[in-house]
């Protein structure tokens, strides 16, 4: 046995029926929990005028949760590297769902409390963001991380989708504090959580707490407990919560923020400007600009299940620069060609659809290829930095829009439609930033996982070395 066969044990055996079950409770919580993200939207077509709430208190009420997820990631990221991934990742659920289902208590237009209240809805958001992702990495064993992890990113587009449904069907019924309280449904996860979820035997081992290390894996593939090695990695990580370890590696570190600001300047850049456009170019209403938007992020769905396949058979990196390289082409094309028709339809539309395969799908890519950069000790505040980035991006993106089509173009539309040109040539030139980006990044398809040692990915696969060796009859009771 070598120092680290208890977790290559694990990464060589098939897991049991336990894992799936944690496995299809996060599904679940992605889109849960981003129902409750996403709900207010909708919630704020009844409350808008029902309330009078100008331009601006709205635009407070939306901007609130961006905020609150970008503290909140950084946040309970560290307190997961400190505390573990489950208590922590319990704790980010439970107030993302209280808050949103107290929503349902606010009183008449009492929008600064919507604010707050949203504020710590996107901070539980971003806790659950940082975690989850890394929780499910480190349970999965190296030969079905590329192939597995991808998937759940699909649920938070659902989770959407649920919303828009849910509200069209029950607001009339339940009125908007009916539907807000809704946003309790993810605290009936916490049970599942807390019984079937076991601690991260990896975060266990890095602790050195090897005897509930073993507990884990023994349930996770289905074995007895004396099946599972006695021996462990050495190595000991000291209970650190400082983010400024994050920047120990400044390439890491840069890498990871440039890809995350490139990649949601770019999609939100485009889903929050490009109904107004297209309602302009095509001279229609919202109403009927949205329904180009339906086939967008159909698209973009498409994406997300391309981009979960595409890695297992390219790996994380060309999979990361076909995105970058998709975003770039296709938002040059909707810049160039805004004017130009196929049929009735615009090349605008048309190049925007075939983007959102990349600027939507990329996520699947990109979020399990952050935990699989740091090592265990630094996951989850990896994890934390990425959608912090990410929620900054989510900011960026109309922001700069708004910026280079001038405040007067609010009101001309001749002048935004002068400003389509640049301003998505900027969201093109952020997709080509991200497919630059990784030119050197670091191969992780088949890595095993590091505690510590943050050079593990530039070592032979350890893991798949010994898996003919660790491939025995025990593993499969």
């Amino acid at each position: 046995m070598t120092t680290t066969s208890m977790l290559s044990f694990y990464d060589s055996a098939r897991p049991g029926s336990r894992y799936y079950a944690v496995f299809a409770t996060i599904c679940a919580g992605f889109c849960l929990d981003f129902y409750d993200f996403y709900i207010v939207g909708f919630l704020l077509a009844s409350l808008g005028p029902e309330w009078h709430l100008t331009y601006f208190q709205s635009s407070l009420i939306l901007l609130s949760g961006g905020l609150g997820s970008i503290v909140g990631a950084l946040l309970f990221g560290a307190l997961a590297d400190r505390f573990g991934r489950k208590p922590v990742l319990l704790a980010a659920t439970i107030i993302c769902a209280i808050s949103a289902g107290a929503i349902a208590l606010v009183p008449e237009g009492d929008w600064w409390m919507l604010s707050i209240l949203r504020v710590l809805v996107g901070a539980g958001i971003g806790g659950v963001g940082a975690t989850q992702s890394v929780i499910l990495a480190e349970l999965t064993p190296v030969s079905m991380r590329v192939k597995f992890l991808g998937w759940p990113l699909i649920f938070p587009s659902i989770g959407t989708l649920i919303a828009a449904s849910t509200t069209a069907a029950l607001m009339a019924v339940l009125g908007w504090r009916g539907v807000a309280a809704l946003g309790l449904l993810p605290l009936l996860l916490c049970i599942p959580f807390a019984l079937i979820m076991p601690e991260s035997p990896r975060w266990l081992v890095a602790k050195q707490r090897t005897d509930e290390a073993r507990a884990a894996i023994a349930k996770l593939a289905g074995v007895p407990l004396a099946a599972v090695p006695t021996a462990y990695d050495v190595a000991t990580s000291k209970p650190s919560v400082s983010l400024a370890e994050l920047y120990q590696k400044p390439r890491r570190f840069w890498f990871v923020v440039l890809i995350y600001l490139t990649i949601s300047t770019a999609s939100y850049g485009v889903y929050l400007w490009g109904p107004t456009i297209t309602s302009m170019l095509l001279n229609v209403s919202a109403g009927e600009a949205a329904k180009y938007f339906v086939y967008i992020s159909l698209s973009g769905l498409l994406g997300r299940v391309l981009f979960s396949t595409i890695p297992a058979i390219v790996g994380r990196v060309w999979s990361g620069r076909l995105i970058g390289l998709g975003i770039a082409c296709a938002l040059t094309g909707a810049a160039v060609m805004h004017n130009d028709f196929l049929g009735p339809v615009p090349w605008f539309v048309i190049f925007l659809a075939i983007g959102a395969i990349f600027y939507d799908g990329g996520y699947c890519t990109l979020a399990p290829y952050m935990p699989e950069l740091f090592p265990t000790r630094l996951a989850a505040r990896g994890s934390g930095l990425a959608q912090s980035a990410n929620g900054i991006g989510k900011m960026l993106g109309p922001l700069c829009l708004a910026l280079i089509a001038g405040s007067d173009n609010l009101v001309s539309a001749q002048a935004t439609e002068a400003a389509i040109l640049p301003a998505f040539l900027f969201l093109a030139a952020c997709g080509a930033v991200l497919g630059l980006c990784f030119v050197h990044a670091p191969e992780t398809r088949d890595r095993p996982l590091s505690l510590n040692e943050e050079d593990e990915i530039e070592r032979p696969p350890q893991a798949l070395a010994l898996m003919k060796h660790h491939q025995p009859a025990t593993a499969n009771k």
